[in-house]
């Protein structure tokens, strides 16, 4: 049954982010802010994440009220996004994207941790677990493009609030562990960032900030970047339908990935293949040739999402897995999310979306060389625990 919620958790979650999410710059833009104020929305709010994650997740950890903060934040994100079709000026719309990021910020580790806790030694399934979310994002863009089309953006966000309150129920189904995680060694000042004293794990964070930057600009401009090639409602809705499926086969077997190369490895060549699609982005003309981009999502966002959240988890101090999700999220949804998301905006004013996709290619591949070049010049990382001998 673990694995049924868990997998049932996602399906919803995704699904509610896929209605709301990639509507949020369109809809902005319907209310004619400029590129500036764009980007300030995007981008400010993720970055609020740099403080509250840390707080809202080692809070969960130190008083083992995880359930409690995953009601909250359902709460919080379900009130805030009914309310974004009901404002139109920027001041209103900015804190309510500040609310909203702090509690959708918080409920993916909270629900990450939880989730690795409920598969034991069975970590290497959390790939499918995640496959819930592509498919439920799959479907339910394909049915919101169509909505929107003919009904206008604002219903993309009274369905995303409905799908949160499902996902709320679900998240009643989860186990945090939080009489298994009360020992004495979590009191001891300072444990929970012991993680940040290994420079492998900061590397590991860098390519995580890269990622966060790559995905905030692709999911956020990809739409106003395909109405730029004269796309409409349905092909934008189709195009998300497509980067959805085929992150299915990937996630399916990630877990075989991952026990021949690392979990490191896998989240190298995620940051790689973001890149390559950068670049793809750059020279396409056709918003039909957007579709057969696409098709590279699959080793972009859920690689990373997937093997990363692995990683931390094997990293995390005792009793410390939502901290250790925590810091990862801060990385990629957070400050890398921030930047992404205003740079993208002051960018996409500035030079064009083509210009945009290039320049952002160029950093991502300069990220790569960068982290393997110190990655080597390193000592060898000490050997932990794999999947592979847990199974």
């Amino acid at each position: 049954m673990n694995k049924f919620w868990s997998f049932t958790y996602y399906f919803i979650f995704f699904g509610a982010v896929a209605a709301f999410g990639p509507y949020r710059v369109l809809f902005y833009q319907e209310l004619e802010f400029t590129g500036t104020q764009i980007g300030l929305l995007v981008g400010i709010a993720p970055l609020i994440t740099v403080f509250s994650l840390p707080i809202v997740t080692g809070f969960a950890d130190r008083t083992n009220r995880h359930k409690s903060m995953m009601n909250l934040s359902f709460v919080m994100m379900i009130v805030s996004v009914m309310a974004y079709p009901l404002l139109d000026s920027f001041v209103p719309l900015l804190v309510l994207a500040v609310v909203l990021t702090i509690f959708f910020s918080a409920s993916i580790p909270l629900a990450a941790s939880a989730i690795m806790y409920m598969l034991a030694e069975e970590k290497d399934l959390y790939g499918r677990m995640r496959l819930g979310g592509t498919i439920g994002f799959s479907i339910v863009s394909t049915i919101i493009g169509a909505l929107v089309e003919s009904n206008g953006l604002r219903i993309a966000f009274w369905a995303g609030g409905i799908l949160l309150f499902f996902t709320f129920l679900a998240s009643k189904k989860m186990e945090h562990g939080e009489k298994a995680s009360k020992d004495p060694d979590k009191k001891k000042k300072g444990r929970p960032l012991e993680v940040l004293k290994n420079p492998h794990f900061l590397l590991f964070l860098l390519l995580g900030f890269c990622g966060g930057i790559s995905f905030s600009t692709i999911s956020t401009y990809l739409f106003p970047y395909m109405k730029e090639l004269g796309a409409g409602e349905s092909i934008m809705g189709l195009a998300l339908t497509v980067g959805t499926i085929v992150e299915i086969p990937v996630l399916f077997f990630v877990s075989s990935f991952i026990k021949k190369f690392n979990t490191y490895a896998i989240v190298v060549f995620s940051i790689v293949m973001t890149g390559v699609r950068f670049f793809l982005l750059a020279i396409v003309n056709d918003p039909t040739l957007v579709l057969l981009v696409q098709l590279l999502n699959g080793f972009n966002h859920p690689l990373l999402t997937v093997a990363g959240a692995i990683y931390a988890d094997e990293q995390a101090p005792q009793g410390y897995r939502a901290t250790a999700q925590g810091i990862f999220n801060v990385a990629v949804s957070g400050v890398g999310a921030a930047i992404g998301g205003f740079a993208g905006g002051l960018l996409f004013d500035s030079v064009g979306p083509k210009q945009m996709y290039l320049m952002l290619g160029i950093f991502v591949m300069g990220v790569v060389m960068f982290v393997s070049v110190v990655r080597f010049i390193l000592p060898a990382e000490k050997p932990r625990p794999t999947i592979a001998s847990t199974v």
